[in-house]
């Protein structure tokens, strides 16, 4: 079993996040980093399956829709993480997802749709 790693989605790339993520140990990349921004959530999501990667974003709406979609195709991605931008903290989303990452590999993700909220 692998240790999940995440793609931050231009909407939850707090610098902040990602720093603690980092002194964390967690591997994590952002949107920006990889110039990636302005690219659509599809091809967000394709790109973070491709790199292995689980995509953690505020956009709740369009992953989920992104996710079923899949699922439907009956194609595949790395995991989705979502959250809702203003429910949370930096420090309680920090919480959430180290608790996330410490309880589920990576291929423990593959094909899922997470709400962080279970896991705060």
């Amino acid at each position: 079993m692998s240790q999940m790693r995440l793609y931050l989605d231009e909407d939850a790339q707090r610098g902040s996040l990602v720093a603690a993520l980092r002194n964390s140990k967690v591997d994590v990349m952002t949107v920006s980093e990889v110039g990636r921004r302005g690219y659509s959530d599809d091809q967000q999501l394709l790109w973070a399956t491709e790199q292995e990667r689980v995509l953690y974003s505020f956009n709740v709406k369009d992953f989920s829709r992104l996710h079923n979609r899949l699922l439907t195709e009956e194609n595949t991605h790395a995991g989705i993480i979502v959250v809702p931008r203003q429910r949370y903290s930096v420090g309680e989303q920090l919480r959430g997802l180290l608790t996330l990452t410490a309880a589920r590999s990576a291929e423990d993700m593959i094909a899922q749709l997470v709400y962080l909220s279970n896991y705060i």
